[in-house]
């Protein structure tokens, strides 16, 4: 029961903070229930963007990792923009040959291209055996994907049209087939043929939905005849610096359109285009689960008001008692504003740290997904918090207000 001595003919901050912080100790039950719905609401709104952040900035890297200022071709034709024509795999009209690579390299925008084949066989090497992805493509490709090599040396610059018994394998191909040995200068069977191992990859991750580690990759004319076919998978093009993108988009447009007979027949996309469609589609994700998330501050606040009209009718008499003291209305709404919103910031400041708990578990069973609440997420949740336990308090306060002392200290 709170006394007199709290109250003054204007009651301070200090005084209002006093009169909360005994209130809430008063009923413990009811003030952890409270604290707890706040506290579910906000680390929902944080986790959920962070979760959406993450894939953003997720998608972002891997697109970027491909490559800086990237131009990819694909055989056949989509008039489907964006994500679209990533599917763009089979229903080929025409076929992308060397040739057709040999073409683009004549043009001053474009600082190298990787004509690119995949395929899989298997790999032996002294009775050690497994299924392996293989990249066909050149020289050029190391640079062009920002790899590095952990031993020996990448794709020999030569003609993209000579065949050249050489490779470059991952490090778990190193660690299966050759075990602690040196691969260095070994021969490693590929299907019916022979490639001496050149090179180790010491780049991780995954590219073109395969690992990386779990590659080995010879030259694209090797792999075609490897494979028996003299189509390609995709073509690469990089271009100077971010604004010959577009112009080199349209020169490889152009070129090949006039190369098969006037038509068009090639997808061609650029590194840009994709990265703001699959930014677009999980910022949107993004501000959706955090307005779903948002909705469940509303139920914390029609919580922390059903709670606080039960809270008035059990403390009448205690607002009977101020009334009677002298208390006006208004510092009587006041006083129970505070309640209110202490409650408020309590459950704001245990749903930041829930939250940033749960990112850090996500972050630490998904390594791979930075899983980081924005700035926005974290500013406005608390805000929405303090917000609901602002406006859902006004009903109850202002009905304690109305009491009538000698009502209310008499229990009726």
């Amino acid at each position: 029961m709170l006394t007199g001595k709290y109250l003054i003919s204007k009651t301070s901050v200090s005084d209002s903070l006093r009169f909360s912080w005994h209130a809430l100790r008063a009923y413990p039950a009811r003030t952890v229930l409270m604290l707890t719905a706040t506290a579910i609401g906000v680390a929902a709104v944080i986790i959920l963007t962070a979760l959406g952040e993450g894939a953003r900035q997720y998608i972002s890297n891997e697109f970027s990792s491909l490559g800086t200022h990237l131009v990819i071709v694909f055989p056949g034709y989509s008039k489907t923009s964006g994500l679209g024509s990533l599917a763009m795999v089979n229903a080929t009209p025409r076929d992308l040959t060397l040739d057709d690579a040999l073409s683009l390299t004549h043009n001053h925008n474009i600082r190298r291209i990787a004509p690119l084949n995949i395929g899989s066989v298997n790999a032996s090497f002294g009775g050690r055996s497994r299924e392996v992805p293989i990249l066909g493509t050149s020289h050029a490709f190391l640079k062009l994907r920002h790899w590095q090599l952990a031993q020996g040396r990448f794709l020999p610059l030569t003609d993209l049209e000579r065949t050249t018994p050489v490779c470059v394998i991952g490090q778990k191909v190193h660690n299966e087939l050759f075990g602690s040995q040196s691969p260095l200068g070994q021969w490693l069977r590929l299907g019916d043929r022979r490639f001496r191992v050149i090179g180790v990859l010491a780049t991780e991750g995954r590219s073109i939905g395969v690992d990386v580690q779990d590659i080995v990759i010879i030259p694209v004319a090797s792999a075609q005849q490897l494979f028996n076919t003299p189509s390609l998978f995709r073509i690469l093009v990089e271009a100077k610096n971010r604004f010959a993108i577009e112009p080199v988009k349209q020169f490889v447009i152009q070129q090949l359109k006039q190369r098969h007979q006037g038509k068009r027949d090639v997808t061609v996309i650029t590194q840009d285009a994709v990265l703001v469609t699959f930014d677009r589609i999980l910022g949107s994700l993004t501000y959706a689960v955090g307005g779903i998330a948002a909705i469940s501050m509303a139920v914390a606040g029609i919580l922390i008001m059903n709670v606080m009209l039960v809270a008035v009718s059990q403390r009448r008499s205690e607002i009977g008692l101020l009334k009677a003291l002298g208390a006006p209305q208004n510092q009587v709404v006041q006083l129970i504003l505070f309640e209110a919103m202490m409650l408020a910031a309590l459950g704001a400041v245990l749903g930041l740290l829930l939250g940033e708990l749960g990112c850090y578990i996500i972050r630490v069973v998904f390594p791979e997904l930075p899983a980081y609440a924005p700035l926005w997420a974290l500013l406005s949740s608390v805000a929405v918090s303090l917000l609901a336990g602002l406006l859902f308090s006004l009903l109850p306060a202002r009905q304690a207000a109305r009491l009538d002392p000698v009502l209310a200290l008499t229990g009726k």
